[in-house]
Order: C-alpha cells, then structure tokens, then sequence
C-alpha cells in the first residue's frame, strides 16, 4: 500500500530558543509515523539568528520566504510543502505537535480541514490571555459562525494555530492574506468552499520567559474582523436595508400621528423623528459598505450587481434624475415659503424628513459613483 506524504510546515523569524524543543518532537514524530512519508519544512520569514542552522542540523527542509507576515511564511511553506497532507503550528513550542496524530486520524476518517481546539482542550496557566479566551476568540467564533457555517460544521476555535488539512484544497481557497488574518481568511474560504471541517482538542502552553510575541492585539484583531467582513456583502445589505426601512417607517408613521403620550414620555416630536432619520442614514452607509466589497468581488446580491454594472451613460442620467429629485423636493419647500411671503414657515417636520431624505439620494448617487471609481483602480 502506497503510503502518504504529509508535510509539516513550521513558520519561522527568530525562533532560535524554541525551535529545537518543536523539531526534536518533529523527528521523534517521524521516526514513529511509519505509516507515512513525513517532510519538516521550515519556512524561514527573514531570521536574523540560528534558527536557519538549528532547522537544518534537524534534517528539516528551509525554504526562505522573502515577503514578510506569518500568513506570507506559512503560504509560501504549504505552497512548496511535497506532503498531500499539511500540518501546520507555530515555532514557539506552545501547540504540542506530539499530539498532531489525533489531527491525522480525522483526516483518514475523511475530514479535509481540521482544528486543533484549545478550548475544548487543555489551556496552562498563562497560556492564553484573558482577553483571548473569553472575548476575542468566542467573538470571532460568533462572527464566523453566524455567517458562514452551516449546520453540523460550527466552528469552535477560529483562531487556533495547529492546523491539519488537504493541500488540494487549501490551493482551492486562493488564500491572499500575509499577516495574522491568513487564519481567518483561511477558515472563512474553507467554509464557503463547503470544506468538511472536524476539531480535536488540543493543549496550550505559554510562551517561553522572554520570548517577544508576535501577535499584536488590538491591531491583528482588528484585521481578523477585517477579513472576516469582507466577504459578507449579506450582511452589509440586508442589515443595512433593515435599518433603513425601520428608521423611515417609524418616522413616517410619527409624523402622521403627531406627538403621542406613552406614560411621562412624548415621543414622535421633532427630536425622535431626527434620531430615527439618523438611524435610517446609518443604515444606508451599513448598505454602502456591501455595495463597495462587490466592486472588489462578484456581487453576490441584483441590487449590488445592477448598481456596479450600470453603463456609463445610465449612470449619467440615474444622477441626473435623483439629483432632480432634491431640486423638487427643495423647490416645494421655497413655494411654500413664497406663498407665505417668505415668513416663518410652520414646516420644521416636513423640512427635516425633506432634508434627510434628500442627503440620502445625494449619498447614493455618491456611494454609486465611488463604487464605479473603486471598480476603476
């Protein structure tokens, strides 16, 4: 029976402390997989210490990743890995790669992606900060979960780093991402692409004492969350439609019934009907948001796509007749003020929801033509 080629990846900058304690479990690891061909690939992102020389006393194979990132080190890694089958983890020794074989028995089970979970794992003291544990990676599970899995295929641990998975299907995914948010975006492509997904409970121990980290909090965070996004035009139009609709049918409905007593509160006067404008205007710029990702992707909704594919002259005469539009509705307003010989007009609702209504065309004509000029770059 042929046996397996699996590969596994190590990203690397500076990890002479800790990369001998990954690579000696690497080589025992080899010894005792005698079921498969086992490659150690390092993938070197610019190391200014031993690290280089400590990988190749190893045996392990060094390829040099020039573009700098921990998505660029580990892209380039998996890219020239031999292995049908990819493992990836840190060179910080805080995944145990001794516990990757659980990760392959998924795989022969027929799983192509799977996770090592720390949270249904163990986690050591001071591995993992509080933030993390409690906010950051449960959030971010949330987020993933909430838009892309399906049911049967939650995801439980979106930002673990022991990764186990097909190499032909990660090159389906297309990953671009170079810094920390390639674990995202990867997560996020295996998913829309149907990917079968598994997790195996793994451990967690904390960072050697001295040992600078890689990872920057609030900045990598908010490029995880990034990318996450930006592949969610859904969520964009549909919540943005909800605010808008809401805002102005609430507003609508309490201009027509005038000031309405609910116990000590009065509600629908001038200033509820100015924050339910407001709550309408966000929902527009909520909406504009997916409008401007389709520019960058395929338009995954018929109002994203019509918007982006309208000719040049229909969009021409599309602002032309908004435009029109705020020219009328402003053209009312100055008639009545002229037929009141231009004195104090009682018209502060009318002129408010006129005023609101007319900045959200002007915006659309704006959001379309931005969204045009983004298609242009």
């Amino acid at each position: 029976m042929k046996k397996k080629n699996i590969t596994y990846v190590i990203p690397c900058l500076n990890e002479e402390r800790t990369l001998p304690l990954v690579l000696e479990k690497l080589v025992r690891l080899k010894k005792e997989l005698k079921q498969y061909n086992v490659e150690i690939l390092v993938s070197d992102n610019g190391s200014e210490d031993k690290s280089v020389t400590i990988a190749k006393k190893f045996g392990a194979r060094v390829v040099y990743c020039k573009e700098r990132g921990y998505g660029a080190a580990l892209n380039f890694g998996i890219t020239n890995a031999t292995g049908e089958v990819i493992i990836f983890a840190d060179a910080d020794n805080t995944y145990d790669f001794l516990e990757s074989p659980a990760l392959l028995a998924e795989i022969e089970k027929g799983a192509e992606f799977v996770i090592g979970s720390r949270l249904s794992g163990t986690i050591h003291k001071g591995a993992m900060p509080f933030l993390h544990r409690y906010l950051g990676t449960p959030v971010i599970n949330w987020i993933i979960n909430l838009l892309y899995s399906e049911k049967g295929n939650r995801v439980q641990d979106s930002n673990s780093g022991f990764r186990c998975f097909l190499k032909k299907k990660y090159l389906e995914w297309e990953i671009e991402s170079t810094g920390m948010e390639f674990a995202s975006e990867m997560l996020v492509k295996a998913l829309r692409s149907g990917v079968k997904l598994s997790h195996v409970p793994v451990s967690l121990s904390p960072d050697v004492e001295g040992r600078v980290p890689h990872l920057k909090t609030w900045r990598d965070g908010m490029r995880h969350l990034l990318q996450i996004l930006i592949h969610s035009q859904q969520l964009f139009y549909y919540s943005g439609l909800t605010l808008f609709f809401a805002g102005w049918t609430v507003a609508i409905f309490g201009y027509s019934t005038g000031i309405v007593a609910i116990g000590p509160f009065h509600i629908f006067g001038i200033h509820s009907l100015t924050v339910l404008l407001l709550v309408a205007t966000l929902g527009q710029t909520v909406w504009a948001i997916g409008l401007f990702l389709a520019t960058r992707k395929t338009p995954e909704l018929k109002l994203y796509s019509k918007l982006n594919h309208l000719s040049e002259d229909l969009l021409f005469w599309y602002s032309a007749r908004m435009i029109l539009v705020v020219v009328l509705l402003f053209g009312f307003i100055v008639f009545r003020w002229w037929r009141n010989s231009f004195q104090v007009l009682d018209l502060e609702k009318e002129i408010l929801m006129i005023s609101f209504f007319s900045v959200q065309i002007l915006n659309l004509i704006g959001q379309t033509i931005t969204a045009h000029l983004l298609k242009r770059t």
